[in-house]
């Protein structure tokens, strides 16, 4: 029971209050707490999960959050004061609400979602040093940030912390001096950058919703093959849902020049698709545009949309050398409607939904090429989850059938790779990974896909290089990056970083247990690590260091054996 009650880990926390809270609630207090209500909806949720925090907790006039990454909970903070500072423009000063912030990094305890601990408590008392729209921050995160944003740091010295034995070294930033850059694309990149905003569902059913997300992300996979754009995938993209969307703070956080977006309405066999392109930086429409057709014209529409958007930049960007790629998916919208569900299901990590999905569209249209590719995919994902027979036999014949409907698609490719890594054919995986890139070299699935296959045979700095510039064009990648970044990190031995990556997971699969088992191991945190052991065991009972082995390929059998001599030190069965 003690295992399952006390879980440790590092993080980067941030604690915010009011300031004047009971002063507020005494002048207003039905005002302040609608304000306040509106702020949170608003500005604080928008940007923690823009900044892949996590709300731990919320008090009447304050609120606790926790980063993996001191960058972001910093970086968080700042845009977080300039935010309520701008919606204070106008208000009485007896009306304005600002904060305070803290932040620590440090070893925290959790307990069924909540923090305890130092860790949290230094982080509260940094926040009641900070001035009123102030940010004061401890030593490590000092340390941790200090090179990597361009701030003004004023020491604060060492400052003794009520119930904190030690002294704390404190740095107090000025958050409304301090300008950081948040267009990590753009300013790496001479190409135009666009991001496409998940379209809005407006067919009134919320079960609708995989809908408008499939199309928004053909739109995307369309725009991508413009080998003139830098199209943010649709992982960072979709941040960004909802009809009151602050353009300024996409333009910031995913650093594109321009913006589509728009709303898709389906009913019975008609759809209505609407699209717009903004230029966020003038903050001006360029182009927009209403369709109304029949179901199985979708695809031209999907096709109209990128072409136009494409020409509109014309004259902007160089996109005349652009691969115009025309890739129809399938002539059966219902083959079409599985596959989006498919997507859907995926997205979620949850292949065991995804894979008879793809089935479902395989069936209705055999040609469908993508159909077959991502089947094998989830095929794979479910042998690595549970090594049933026959699934990778499976996976291949999916794989082989979506080659052969098109070799020149690069998902087709991903899939082949994909299976024959699993079966240890690294060469090969090698080959299709590599044609794959060539054909579609601004995909960033399929690039972190790679990079997983560079962990595989032994290439762990090169897999980083790929997911950091993969990480450009994707600042808020699908879950399953930080599982191959894990992986990278473990095979360094950088085991802290290892261990934080995996903290970034939103989907865990027991499986995951091994790998933070292992993790914890190398880095002396044994008891930790036996307690991740004991919850794989509890999920699959019959699973050993034979179960992880066979589910576990690699070039070289000294990289598994790093994996296992972890596992069995934290006490996993032969």
């Amino acid at each position: 029971m003690a295992e399952n009650r006390i879980q440790r880990r590092l993080a980067a926390i941030l604690s915010a209050d009011v300031v004047g809270y009971s002063r507020l609630l005494e002048q207003d207090e039905a005002g302040t707490l609608a304000a306040l209500t509106q702020r949170r909806k608003a500005v604080l949720d928008p940007l923690i999960g823009a900044h892949q925090g996590r709300v731990v907790k919320v008090m009447g006039d304050g609120v606790l959050v926790e980063f993996a990454s001191a960058v972001n909970a910093v970086t968080c903070a700042i845009e977080l004061q300039k935010r309520m500072e701008a919606a204070n423009d106008g208000a009485d000063d007896n009306r304005r609400i600002q904060l305070r912030i803290g932040i620590n990094l440090g070893d925290v305890v959790v307990e069924r979602g909540d923090l305890y601990g130092d860790g949290v408590v230094i982080a509260v008392r940094l926040q009641a040093l900070a001035e009123p729209g102030g940010i004061c921050v401890s030593g490590g995160v000092h340390e941790q940030i200090e090179k990597k944003l361009p701030l003004a740091f004023a020491d604060l010295g060492a400052q003794a912390l009520k119930n904190i034995e030690r002294p704390v070294r404190a740095y107090r930033i000025d958050a409304q001096s301090s300008e950081i850059s948040e267009s990590p694309a753009a300013a790496k990149s001479s190409k135009a950058s666009i991001a496409v905003l998940p379209f809005s569902n407006m067919s009134g059913d919320p079960e609708q919703q995989y809908f408008s997300d499939g199309i928004t992300e053909d739109i995307i996979t369309e725009l991508a093959r413009y080998r003139s754009l830098l199209v943010i995938a649709r992982n960072s993209s979709f941040l960004f849902r909802g009809p009151s969307v602050d353009m300024r703070a996409v333009r910031q956080r995913l650093g594109v020049r321009y913006i589509v977006e728009g709303s898709v309405r389906r009913a019975a066999n008609r759809v209505r698709v609407t699209a717009q392109l903004i230029d966020a930086a003038a903050e001006s429409h360029l182009w927009a545009e209403r369709y109304d057709r029949d179901m199985q014209d979708i695809f031209a529409v999907q096709d109209e949309v990128a072409q136009t958007i494409a020409t509109t930049l014309e004259g902007r960007v160089a996109a005349s050398g652009a691969e115009q790629v025309r890739r129809k998916p399938t002539k059966d919208w219902k083959a079409y409607d599985y596959a989006l569900q498919g997507r859907e299901s995926e997205a979620r990590y949850d292949h065991a939904a995804a894979e008879p999905l793809y089935a479902r569209a395989a069936g209705l249209d055999p040609g469908y090429a993508e159909a077959h590719a991502r089947r094998a995919i989830s095929l794979v994902v479910l042998y690595w989850m549970h090594q049933r027979p026959g699934l990778l036999q499976q996976a291949e014949a999916s794989a082989r059938t979506a080659l052969s409907l098109d070799e020149s698609d690069a998902a087709c490719h991903e899939a082949m790779a994909y299976v024959s890594c699993h079966q240890r054919k690294f060469e090969l995986a090698g080959v299709h990974y590599d044609r794959a890139i060539a054909l579609n070299p601004n995909d960033v699935v399929i690039a972190v896909d790679r990079a997983n296959w560079l962990t595989r045979t032994g290439k762990a700095e090169e897999a980083l290089r790929a997911l950091e510039a993969a990480m450009r064009r994707d600042p808020f990648p699908q879950t399953w990056f930080w599982e191959i970044r894990f992986t990278a990190l473990f095979q360094l031995k950088r085991y802290p970083e290892a261990i934080a990556a995996i903290g970034n997971m939103s989907a865990f699969h027991p499986l995951h247990h091994t790998y933070l088992a292992a993790a914890l191991t190398h880095a002396g945190r044994l008891e930790e690590a036996r307690a991740e052991v004991a919850k794989f065991l509890k999920a699959k009972p019959e699973a050993s260091i034979a179960f992880v082995a066979a589910a576990e390929p690699y070039s070289d059998p000294a990289l598994l054996d790093h994996l296992l001599d972890g596992l069995r030190q934290a006490g996993l069965p032969e």
